[in-house]
């Protein structure tokens, strides 16, 4: 190889006037006077050319804009531009005359070579992040920004839980996309990829998949909802690179894998006339060269409906089999376009179609969306702006997450501020894998469901019509006080739609409290299932610190406590059972409210059995915080659930669940359960203590049912009781009882 000298080229003038820039740097003022301007502007117009504007850095083009401020700094600009523009073009000819050079020397190189030497290795990649911003519209599409070098830190939540775990919005079968779906969806056709459960009538247009500039999904190989890190879901998919930029193809795959996972969540359907907008910055790092056909799993970090319906992936991109791309914190959200109405108008008035139809076709008043502000958001986008006083206030709400069971409001027959009388239409999805199914001993939904699905959709009735509007600065508690239920026929629940009707019968309104007594009925294949009437509390402060329990403030020991001369008692490790895994089915997870049973034989009330059982109370456990937000405290049906795990788990060991072939658990038709509640349970309270009194035990073919009277206590008093609580033992295929 050879080596030519470059010629060295000399700039014959004087020294370049680093002033030049340093003025062009400095604000450009405006004119104190009109008559100052126009002597500036005639200074101008005979002053040589400045510098041309592509010669200078952006951020100086940009500043040298703004005039000199004087005449003699116009002479001074005139003078250092002449300068400047002198300057770049001695460096352009210089910087043309090496180049030339240098490409003589690369031609004379390539001459030298051999036809055995090896051409030159490609570049190696170097790792590298990216702080990437992404702008979306949905005429103009994406359009991404990133700067080296610039990690973004975002924490991490924790796994998502069986009761906390997001809930789609719609059921379909469909788990997998080909190429037709895909475009279906870029034309803005979700219902006809998904299916009907997904129709919003046309009034979501902009909804629909992101084209790539430089990156498309081909197929969506797996749709998965519980799947990935963080149990929130997961999408693996195909897709095809064709751009050079391998930042923007990342993030391109990235975003419309966050799309199809939004649009099968049912994101969308919370909400009429809206759009996809992207959320704050994320990362993506790049190792390699992405090329040709790649291979992308994301998993979902987060999802959720508040303050708007959004989700947030984490990507990982593969080619060949080999990592090419990582992309982390990638935002999609779901919101309407500006001015458009999302919830009740004052008055309860809904003033349009809000975007959400049930499986049947139907319209609803309100969705999941504003069920999820009424239990943890904005009670102003949930119910109307009477309510938006409330934020930030201890006020009833729903409860929320997997408590939360009440899902679309249908219809409501009544006016606000009319608490005589009222009714309403509301329904809630059961999706087979809720955590209830999961973690309950019954063969089908627990107790505690049927009483709060029914109990939250009657309340809901008299909030929305105006309950605690009665006193409008008043921080009101709800409290569920007594009530009945039946349950009127057998029947299995998974990924059924039940619909609520509940009727008020009656409003009391005294000082600091409001009384509410209402009957509902609970239904599914258009055939009534359950039924019941309840009365509610709204308590302020003073008004809920003066309950004194059932037994005038006094405290009545249990009737183990009681005894002159205390019997032997036998106990039941339900622990240990729980932990064995085999035999009947026991109660785990959240709704595992007992580890230990003590019991005595033919004693009690009734002289057929005796259950006493304590269950320790922290401030962390799980109820706390699903019921009520700013307001916690255990559901008066988790004291009831307590009470038939513990009757339960007396079958099992007294030897009744043997005496059938293939037991289960079910909930005894036609016993009216009746409740009293005069007292909750708190995190300041230390432990709950329940007793049992079994009444009676029948039996009939194939089935054995045992009903007993039960109540509840806290540190102080008593506070639950329970008549005619009944558990039942069933073998499978039995007739009906």
């Amino acid at each position: 190889m050879t080596t030519t000298p470059l010629d060295a080229l000399d700039f014959d003038g004087e020294p370049f006037d680093v002033l030049a820039w340093s003025l062009a740097l400095e604000p450009a003022t405006s004119p104190a006077t009109p008559a100052t301007g126009s002597a500036v502007a005639a200074v101008r117009d005979t002053t040589a050319p400045a510098p041309a504007a592509s010669s200078l850095p952006a951020t100086v083009r940009a500043a040298a804009a703004g005039p000199p401020a004087d005449a003699i700094s116009a002479l001074l600009h005139e003078v250092r531009s002449e300068l400047v523009t002198a300057h770049l073009s001695a460096m352009d000819v210089q910087t043309a005359l090496q180049r030339r050079a240098l490409a003589s020397l690369r031609r004379d190189e390539q001459l030298t070579r051999t036809d055995t030497e090896i051409a030159p290795a490609s570049p190696t990649w170097a790792e590298q992040s990216f702080a990437v911003m992404v702008d979306y519209a949905p005429a103009t599409g994406l359009a991404v920004s990133a700067a080296p070098g610039h990690p973004v830190v975002s924490e991490l939540p924790p796994p998502a839980t069986t009761m906390n775990a997001f809930k789609f919005l719609a059921r379909t079968p469909i788990t997998a996309l080909n190429g037709t779906d895909l475009a279906a969806l870029g034309r803005g056709e979700v219902a006809a990829v998904f299916g009907p459960a997904y129709d919003q009538e046309g009034v979501n247009p902009d909804i629909r998949l992101t084209e790539g500039t430089h990156a498309d999904l081909t197929e969506v190989l797996e749709l998965a909802g519980r799947e990935g890190p963080w149990a929130r879901g997961r999408l693996r998919a195909i897709g095809r690179v064709d751009g050079p930029d391998p930042v923007t193809a990342a993030t391109e795959l990235t975003w419309q894998a966050a799309q199809v996972f939004a649009v099968r969540a049912g994101l969308q359907l919370c909400l009429a006339g809206a759009r996809f907008q992207a959320g704050e910055p994320f990362e993506v790092t790049v190792s390699a060269p992405l090329t040709g056909p790649v291979e992308l799993v994301a998993d979902v970090v987060q999802i959720d409906l508040l303050p708007r319906p959004w989700i947030r992936v984490n990507a990982e991109i593969r080619c060949a089999g080999k990592v090419v791309a990582r992309v982390h914190g990638l935002t999609v959200e779901v919101v309407e376009e500006p001015g458009l109405p999302i919830g009740p108008e004052v008055g309860g008035e809904i003033p349009r179609f809000l975007g959400r139809r049930n499986v049947f076709g139907q319209r609803a008043l309100l969705g999941e969306f504003h069920m999820t502000h009424s239990a943890r958001g904005d009670l102003g986008i949930a119910l109307g702006p009477e309510f938006s006083a409330y934020a930030g206030r201890r006020a009833t709400r729903m409860p929320n997450h997997g408590l939360q069971l009440c899902d679309r409001v249908m219809a409501v027959d009544g006016r606000r501020g009319q608490l005589d009388a009222g009714s309403s239409h509301t329904e809630y999805d059961s999706p087979a894998d809720s955590w209830y199914y999961l973690e309950s001993a019954d063969a089908s939904m627990p107790n505690v469901v049927y009483m709060e699905t029914s109990l939250q959709s009657a309340l809901l009735l008299g909030y929305f019509l105006g309950a605690t509007l009665t006193s409008p600065t008043e921080d009101f508690s709800l409290r569920n006080l007594d009530g009945s239920a039946t349950v009127l026929r057998e029947v299995d629940l998974r990924d059924k739609t039940i619909q609520q009707t509940s009727r008020l019968t009656d409003t009391t309104v005294l000082l600091g409290v409001v009384l509410q007594t209402f009957s509902y009925e609970l239904s599914v294949d258009g055939e009534p299932f359950y039924a019941g009437q309840s009365l509610f509390g709204f308590f302020n402060a003073p008004a809920l610190a003066n309950q004194n329990g059932l037994d005038n403030g006094e405290l009545v020991p249990t009737w183990l406590d009681s005894q002159e001369q205390r019997p032997a008692v036998r106990v039941i490790d339900v622990a240990a059972r729980r932990a064995a895994g085999t035999g009947m089915p026991c109660a785990v997870g959240h709704l595992a409210m007992l580890d230990r049973i003590e019991t005595v034989d033919g004693a009690g009330t009734y002289g057929l059995g005796y259950l006493r059982a304590t269950r320790p109370v922290a401030a962390d456990d799980w109820f706390f915080s699903y019921h009520f937000y700013l307001d916690p405290v255990m559901p008066g049906s988790l004291g009831v659930e307590a009470v038939i795990q513990a009757m339960q788990e007396w079958t099992v060991d007294s030897g009744l669940a043997a005496e059938l072939v293939a037991p289960e658990f079910v909930l005894p038709v036609g016993v009216s359960l009746s409740w009293r509640y005069r007292g909750q349970i708190l995190a300041s309270d230390e432990l709950m203590t329940l007793e049992v009194h079994i009444k009676s035990v029948e039996r009939r073919p194939g089935r054995i049912r045992v009903i007993a009277d039960a109540s509840v206590w806290k540190p102080t008093m008593r506070i639950y009781e329970l008549i005619d609580v009944a558990v039942e033992l069933r073998d499978v295929g039995a007739r009906p009882w």
